[in-house]
């Protein structure tokens, strides 16, 4: 079964879209469930890594050459996301403390998912414009249910940025070390 799946880009990209997205709508509305934050966010996030198994972690973005410069590059791509609530008037953190580590588990699992194994996919069918233009909008649309609407335009501006630097670089650790960034800083 699984062999057949890989032998087939169409059938692979779709499996892996639409787990991306019923994890991701799964984890929204579990959220929404009085004291299950904490809970849809680690689950959600750990679900989301699992998308990654069975890729080479080069086909991931996930090599180990120029670790350094990856992690400057995470750093900058940090400092982007969060240009739009350094100018939003009264800008302070929101995240709750206790919520720090499970934002980290939530973020490396959207990455693996989106720009991981979503992108790794979609690239195998159709290329890096399919793979830009796919990954940014299941993660915009993934989105939908845990982001109000005006806040979806930051969201896909944020994936494309993410898609971008994926397919420049062929790199996921600096998007996973932005997105985590972002995440406990917003």
């Amino acid at each position: 079964m699984i062999a057949a799946v890989r032998a087939q880009p169409a059938l692979r990209a779709g499996l892996v879209g639409c787990g991306v997205l019923l994890v991701e709508w799964s984890r929204a509305l579990l959220a929404q469930q009085p004291g299950l934050t904490l809970a849809s966010l680690v689950l959600g996030g750990t679900a989301l890594a699992a998308m990654g198994f069975g890729w080479p972690p080069e086909r991931l973005g996930l090599g180990t050459s120029k670790f350094g410069l990856r992690m400057i590059g995470g750093i900058a791509l940090g400092a982007v996301l969060l240009l739009p609530a350094a100018v939003r008037p009264g800008a302070a953190p929101l995240l709750p403390a206790g919520l720090a580590a499970a934002a980290v588990v939530v973020s490396v699992g959207e990455e693996v998912a989106f720009r991981g194994a979503l992108y790794a996919a979609l690239e195998d069918l159709g290329g890096a414009p399919l793979a830009i233009v796919g990954s940014t909008a299941l993660w915009t649309l993934a989105h939908a249910l845990s982001h109000p609407l005006p806040f979806l335009g930051a969201v896909a501006a944020a994936g494309l940025l993410l898609a971008l630097w994926r397919w420049a670089c062929k790199d996921l650790v600096a998007p996973i070390i932005g997105h985590v960034i972002a995440d406990l800083a917003l």
